[in-house]
């Protein structure tokens, strides 16, 4: 079993890839990190001016975010919310009026704690892009090694019975 205690100061942080104009982050594994199995932790640092992912929702999963430093906007069902240290922000399962995205609207890094339910697998959707993805991550992966990740745009949906015909 992993340590049970990590100090976020000493966690290993890999960089959200690929880097984009909107987007730029580092993230820890934290629930990895402290042996957790049925809580998901991510250590985040977002750069000043980017956001560490696009505006999604979530069908399987709920998700809390914990404000360590910096100042942005949590967008949530097309809202925008203020936060700083301190800030809590809860982002409920459920269609587009889910939809959340954390920006670093300040002129420091932005650090904070997202910690998920690991309901596995997941549906996300993307309404900026008309994306979703389908997800099974699967026992000791992350998302970016999930046994399954398949992300579709929206309008690329094929008939129920297509393909079914003899």
């Amino acid at each position: 079993m992993s340590n049970p205690v990590v100090n976020l100061a000493e966690l290993d942080t890999f960089p959200n890839d690929p880097p984009l104009d909107k987007f730029g982050s580092a993230m820890g594994l934290v629930g990895k990190a402290v042996g957790a199995r049925e809580l998901g932790a991510m250590y985040m640092q977002v750069a000043p001016g980017k956001r560490a992912f696009p505006y999604h929702n979530h069908h399987g999963n709920e998700e809390m975010f914990v404000i360590l430093e910096g100042d942005g906007t949590y967008r949530y069902n097309n809202e925008n919310h203020a936060i700083s240290a301190g800030s809590v922000c809860s982002a409920i399962r459920g269609g587009p009026e889910t939809a959340h995205q954390i920006i670093n609207t300040g002129d420091k890094p932005l650090k904070y704690l997202s910690i998920s339910t690991m309901n596995d697998p997941d549906v996300c959707e993307y309404p900026d892009s008309g994306k979703f993805a389908a997800i099974a991550v699967g026992a000791g992966n992350d998302f970016q090694t999930a046994n399954v990740k398949s992300i579709h745009r929206t309008t690329d949906g094929l008939g129920y019975f297509d393909g079914e015909d003899d």
